[in-house]
């Protein structure tokens, strides 16, 4: 993958599930190792501006796991920005995620470019929705920076999946999103999680859509109901090009049980 010099570099990671204790374990995965090996893997390898995490950060919104990966990347010091899913406790992780280097700040401007991060968390439902204020403020982004391309962060999955299980949790006024950034040229990109899986597709003929999977446990793909997959942890490495194109691929940890 060949980047351009003035390229912006985004780690992406999403669905932690983080417990209060490290050794702890979600579906067979010990989460906060997982989590380590993926990120160091790809810090290894790549020069990185900021650090995307887009929510199930927690896997029961407990104040330790926020804590715990607050310390963490600190010591990284990394530009991380935050921003929350169902599993997720928000309040707590505005308190808690918030340091010289960590925050849920809701936009960023890269040069050229601006990431904005939106809340689609539907409070104790497992589903996602973008409330008014949560489209407002999308709206008043895309405004306050005509000429510059946009990528746009949530936790929910915004395009079908093919599960049937998985897009009963679909964002419910997806409709609306689409209708509102697609008055907006300079709107490029979406990424979210949620899905524990890989998608790239192609939305309204515009619009890219990346969901990375997991650096825990993923799902299985296209199956009626809920399944893990043998596919192992995993992030994405995302590049805004200066010229509003991005260069992206997924980093999977290939060798590990």
């Amino acid at each position: 993958m060949n980047k351009s010099v003035n390229s912006f570099c985004i780690a992406h990671l999403t669905d932690l599930h983080l417990l209060a204790k490290p050794e702890d374990q979600v579906q067979g995965v010990n989460t906060a190792d997982s989590f380590h090996k993926i990120l160091e893997k790809l810090l290894a390898t790549h020069s990185v501006d900021l650090i995307l995490l887009t929510g199930d950060l927690s896997e029961n919104g407990c104040a330790a796991s926020y804590q715990y990966l607050a310390d963490y990347l600190l010591n990284l010091k990394i530009e991380c920005v935050c921003l929350p899913g169902n599993h997720d406790n928000f309040n707590l992780m505005e308190k808690i995620l918030f340091n010289q280097y960590v925050s849920c700040k809701k936009q960023i401007i890269l040069d050229n470019w601006q990431v904005i991060c939106l809340n689609s968390q539907i409070p104790n439902e497992n589903g996602g929705r973008l409330d008014e204020k949560e489209l407002l403020f999308l709206q008043h982004c895309l405004n306050e920076y005509p000429n510059h391309d946009a990528l746009i962060a949530l936790h929910h999955h915004c395009l079908p999946t093919h599960s049937a299980w998985m897009d009963t949790m679909i964002v419910e006024n997806s409709h609306e999103f689409f209708s509102l950034i697609s008055q907006y040229d300079q709107t490029k990109v979406i990424v979210n999680g949620h899905i524990h899986q890989t998608m790239d597709e192609i939305a309204h003929e515009k619009f890219r859509v990346l969901s990375t999977p997991s650096t825990c446990y993923q799902f299985t793909s296209r199956s009626p109901t809920f399944g893990i997959d043998s596919i192992t942890p995993a992030c994405r490495i995302i590049y805004l090009q200066e010229d509003g194109n991005i260069l992206t691929e997924v980093i999977e940890l290939k060798d590990y049980p």
